[in-house]
């Protein structure tokens, strides 16, 4: 009762480093100058410091590192896909590819096909664009090996599932952002879809609608479902 708030987590959050390295510089800035020139302007170089690398930080990376994004962006995903179940659709959130480091955000299975769901955060202020060569831009920054990690866990899955169940099965990788203005409606970078987290289900439903020669039934969706569940474990997340 009264006693100090809880900070387990704050250990394990990936921004601690930047704020200390901050402070650290802020202060030898302000101690410097305050035994040249007095305390008052040895608070002014410390502030001034401190605003100095936020404004460079916010305009060379992104605010907040992706460790510590990527559940927030995982959550949204899931309370969406939730609403897919009246639909028929299964979804299994954070399975592991056994032998590998690898962990499936969300593996969605319904009548649209078999689907390998990455759920990822940017920072909104920067913009995000396509290039030439199946590559997509946040900001400055590449994000290739993001599309090509998906494309992994999706064909490792698919091996996986179709030894467990018996039969081919076809995982098709998607990637979903949040944070900035996706200036497409879906686009395909290395066989990866590519959408705004707001059109997931919108982007089922019209796959379901293009695929509808291979829709998936019931019974379908429950052997897949039941040969994922036995092929990929629960992951840490």
């Amino acid at each position: 009762m009264g006693g100090r708030p809880p900070v387990s987590g704050l250990g394990a959050d990936p921004r601690v480093p930047i704020w200390i390295g901050r402070a650290v510089a802020a202060a030898v800035a302000g101690a410097v100058t305050a035994i040249w020139a007095g305390w008052r302007l040895g608070v002014t170089a410390a502030a001034l410091v401190a605003i100095a690398d936020v404004v460079y930080r916010s305009r060379t990376t992104a605010v907040i590192p992706a460790a510590a994004r990527v559940t927030s962006a995982q959550r949204r995903t899931r309370r969406r896909l939730a609403v897919l179940r009246i639909s028929g659709y299964v979804t299994l959130n954070a399975r592991s590819i056994p032998d590998t480091e690898d962990v499936i955000d969300h593996l969605v299975i319904g009548p649209a096909g078999v689907y390998a769901v990455d759920s990822e955060r940017w920072d909104r202020r920067l913009p995000v664009r396509t290039a030439a060569g199946d590559q997509i831009y946040h900001g400055p920054f590449s994000q290739r090996h993001r599309l090509e990690h998906a494309h992994r866990e999706a064909a490792q899955a698919s091996r996986l599932l179709s030894e467990k169940a018996k039969f081919g099965i076809d995982v098709r990788p998607a990637m979903v952002v949040y944070g900035p203005t996706i200036p497409w409606t879906v686009v395909g970078l290395l066989g990866v879809d590519v959408l705004s987290g707001r059109r997931l289900r919108k982007y089922l439903r019209q796959q379901a609608r293009a695929r509808r020669a291979e829709r998936l039934n019931a019974q379908q969706i429950s052997q897949i479902a039941s040969a994922a569940d036995r092929a990929l474990p629960p992951g840490a997340r």
